[in-house]
């Protein structure tokens, strides 16, 4: 079917507190695991594509264009994200390939700069119609996100959604980026605090982190859009490493690519069935 906007994808699982994968592609096998994880479990998916992983492969638009034709080609929705752009630069060219949505993020920032850099952004992306998503508190290092002063406040996060317009809120709420095990331990309570004071869907960056049943419970607690890159990583690098030692003779890569995405599918798959409650 047609690239599907995020807001199609987001907006219905808010309504009824689901949760929608969002997976970080690296390179095309990711985009096609994604995407057929997706279809595997018929639920709607979210590619994404990072700030790094641009820089990874020299620009955007390579894995972008591939990203946006598989998404354009499935049989179920697929949203392309941009994920955690801090240049605007760049921000500007993924709406110009026809990104569906964007994640900027000035939260290094003071306050107010993030505020007024998120403005600039949000109002320019809106006049393409594409969907914004910020992020306000701090989702670091694993021991930074951990710490109590980090976590996003739910007066703060209500001013800066109502004066910068963006669609959906990235908190800090005790998970963080890059972790390798799965034992984040989040604030619940927060994340229903949040839910019912910003008014529009709260996003769980950090998600590989989370183990299942937790995943679970942070959608019943407000989160609607629950990123995953580590964990999916993870999978597909055990794989590689699997088929390498038991085949070390191998120089096709395709040989050893190819069965690590398709273990990424199934687990994609899988953890669209725990956040869609199913």
């Amino acid at each position: 079917m047609p690239l599907s906007s995020t807001d199609e994808i987001v907006d219905p699982a808010y309504q009824e507190t689901t949760g929608v994968g969002a997976f970080n592609v690296v390179q095309i096998e990711h985009a096609e695991a994604i995407v057929a994880g997706a279809e595997e479990a018929g639920l709607p998916v979210i590619l994404q594509i990072s700030e790094n992983t641009a820089r990874y492969h020299g620009s955007l638009a390579p894995i972008a264009m591939a990203s946006l034709a598989l998404a354009g080609s499935a049989g179920v929705r697929v949203a392309v994200h941009l994920d955690h752009a801090e240049s605007t630069d760049l921000v500007r060219e993924a709406v110009d390939l026809g990104f569906t949505s964007v994640m900027f993020d000035a939260s290094r920032l003071p306050y107010e700069e993030n505020l007024a850099a998120t403005y600039e952004i949000t109002d320019y992306c809106h006049r393409a119609d594409v969907w914004v998503e910020a992020e306000l508190g701090e989702v670091g290092g694993k021991d930074g996100a951990h710490a109590p002063g980090v976590r996003t406040d739910p007066d703060e996060a209500l001013a800066f959604v109502t004066a910068t317009g963006v669609d959906a809120l990235a908190v800090a709420v005790g998970s963080s980026h890059a972790m390798l095990t799965r034992d984040a331990v989040l604030d619940f309570d927060l994340i229903a605090r949040l839910r019912t004071a910003v008014g529009v869907p709260l996003v769980l960056h950090g998600s590989s982190g989370v183990g299942d049943a937790d995943l679970a419970k942070a959608v019943a607690a407000g989160m609607t859009k629950v990123n995953v890159s580590t964990h999916l990583n993870q999978t597909f690098t055990r794989t590689v490493r699997e088929y390498l030692t038991a085949h070390p003779e191998t120089a096709d890569p395709r040989k050893y690519l190819g069965p690590a995405r398709a273990a990424v599918a199934d687990e994609v798959a899988r953890l669209l069935r725990v956040l869609a409650g199913r």
